[in-house]
């Protein structure tokens, strides 16, 4: 029996996620949450019970939640927090900062905001015991291993994303495509190597697929076409290894570019 491919690491490798802890303890009355270009915000609610409000169209206006949850925001977005005014739920909370800031694969393919009840997540129990910890003493060290025990939730949670998609409101895009067995080896195939030479062919092959059938099934799930997915994820790379300071001509050889001129053509258009 094929053992499953590893969905996540090449994904997390090649864009990767640093959390900075901002909170930790009671948070009382309103507090407003402006949206930053490139910032994400980890909430985890360790007791009580607090509303949540939205502005932006599409999104509910308010959520009321009343247990141990944990709400991700991935994509800036105004959220505000109306709390008791004295003896406020308990909070631990971090931004997060993804490389490649919106044009980061996971933070595309993220819904706008996640509440997830903790329960729902049993693989948390331990990482959070430990973050918990740290966050709540000031020990040599704490607020980096906190940091570091964050990125590990984060992770945690994307793993659950992958495995239970319909109850985290992935409907359809790279997450959801991780989650299908028939697409999930021809993308991990795809991070790992972007620089080979992809024909339509032998990606689905390697999904064990038509090529028809392929075709139709990624166009269902990832919402785009198995080449546009392929183009997207190359130029996500290397407007990460350019802002990094790379040379173009290196960046466009790594990334599957024929040449630095391909290249150049491909972001302008």
């Amino acid at each position: 029996m094929d053992t499953p491919p590893d969905r996540l690491s090449a994904l997390l490798e090649r864009f990767r996620v640093q959390a900075a802890l901002f909170h930790s303890g009671p948070l009382c009355g309103r507090h407003e949450f402006a949206p930053q270009p490139g910032r994400a915000f980890l909430h985890i609610l360790r007791k009580g019970e607090m509303e949540v409000r939205h502005a932006e169209a599409g999104l509910p206006s308010r959520l009321r939640i009343n247990q141990p949850s944990l709400l991700l925001y991935p994509q800036p977005l105004q959220h505000t927090f109306l709390n008791a005014p004295l003896d406020g739920p308990d909070f631990t909370c971090a931004t997060l900062d993804f490389d490649g800031g919106a044009r980061n694969p996971v933070v595309q393919s993220l819904p706008p905001v996640m509440v997830v009840p903790l329960a729902d997540i049993g693989e948390l129990d331990g990482t959070l015991q430990l973050l918990f910890g740290e966050a709540d003493r000031q020990r040599c060290g704490s607020r980096l291993l906190t940091n570091r025990l964050f990125e590990v939730a984060l992770i945690q949670v994307l793993r659950w994303v992958v495995d239970h998609p319909d109850a985290a409101g992935v409907s359809h895009g790279l997450m959801r495509g991780l989650s299908d067995a028939r697409l999930a080896r021809t993308l991990v195939a795809l991070h790992q190597a972007p620089q080979e030479e992809w024909t339509l062919p032998r990606m689905a092959a390697i999904a064990g697929l038509s090529r028809s059938a392929f075709a139709a099934v990624f166009k269902e799930v990832m919402q785009t076409t198995p080449a546009s997915y392929l183009l997207d994820w190359r130029l996500s790379l290397a407007c990460a290894q350019l802002r990094a300071g790379a040379p173009v001509k290196q960046v466009a050889v790594e990334v599957g570019f024929a040449d630095t001129a391909s290249l150049s053509k491909t972001f302008r258009k």
